[in-house]
């Protein structure tokens, strides 16, 4: 469940990149705004995104409903080290070695966290 909100989490956020970089440039002024307002609104790729932002949304609030907050919020950040290897694979981006080193201790930190027990307290009743 936690691999399926870090997915869903990751893929919308991918793709509203892959959308704001179609929109291009927003101008932070009035007339701006509503441009890229209406550049997003009918953008494919935006409201697909928005779809899976909705879908972590769903995993985030079942996976909270049996998980300690602090079992979930560090084993999501595993969605970190993905999301940074997407941007590479599919953006285009380049990541430098000291980000690559931020990510691993990221993922060191998930790896901790994940040996330990999903819950501490007793559940609701």
């Amino acid at each position: 469940m936690v691999l399926a909100m870090v997915l869903c989490a990751n893929t919308g956020d991918l793709l509203l990149k892959r959308g704001m970089n179609q929109i291009g440039v927003v101008q932070l002024s009035f007339s701006g705004l509503t441009h890229a307002f209406r550049l997003t609104i009918s953008n494919p790729t935006i409201w697909l995104a928005i779809a899976f932002l909705l879908g972590f949304l769903v995993f985030y609030m079942t996976v909270l409903s049996w998980a300690d907050y602090s079992y979930v919020m560090p084993a999501g950040a595993f969605g970190y080290a993905l999301v940074t290897l997407l941007a590479v694979l599919f953006l285009g981006e380049t990541v430098t070695t000291r980000r690559w080193f931020g990510v691993v201790l990221i993922c060191a930190g998930v790896f901790l966290v994940g040996q330990t027990k999903p819950r501490t307290t007793e559940a609701a009743t």
